[in-house]
């Protein structure tokens, strides 16, 4: 057998990669209910993600969530039970709005306040964009 076929042969045993395009992946929330309450317990690893405040975030939450919040110890309890999923929804609004570039989509962004409004700033493309959303 000639070294082009053997290589041709295992070039097809190699299994295919499959590049999502992004390196960001969106954290997703881990917690429970306790009674009428919902925990999140890695709270402090998503504002870590994000890079962004803690009480910038909760104050997102509590504002879209409609529910009163306060943190313990890395975790978030909110007032109320959510399903995960509705938490899930509303740091990924989050994220769309106060993380993530308009232009390149990656996460390498800052929040910036110039006369009174609100910017988000990427370090990796240079874009500029005012937020439109308040907290």
């Amino acid at each position: 057998m000639k070294y082009e076929d053997l290589l041709n042969e295992a070039y097809k045993e190699i299994p295919e990669i499959k590049v999502s395009g992004s390196r960001y992946e969106m954290p997703k929330v881990k917690g429970h209910i306790e009674g009428n309450k919902t925990i999140v317990i890695n709270f402090t690893q998503i504002c870590n993600s994000f890079n962004r405040d803690k009480l910038h975030i909760l104050k997102y939450l509590q504002r879209e969530l409609a529910t009163p919040g306060k943190l313990d110890e890395g975790r978030l309890i909110l007032g109320r039970k959510l399903t995960s999923k509705q938490v899930n929804d509303k740091l990924e609004d989050y994220a769309n709005t106060f993380v993530l570039c308009y232009d390149c989509k990656k996460p390498d962004t800052k929040l910036i306040e110039e006369e009174g409004n609100q910017y988000i700033r990427c370090t990796a493309c240079g874009a500029k964009h005012k937020i439109k959303s308040k907290i």
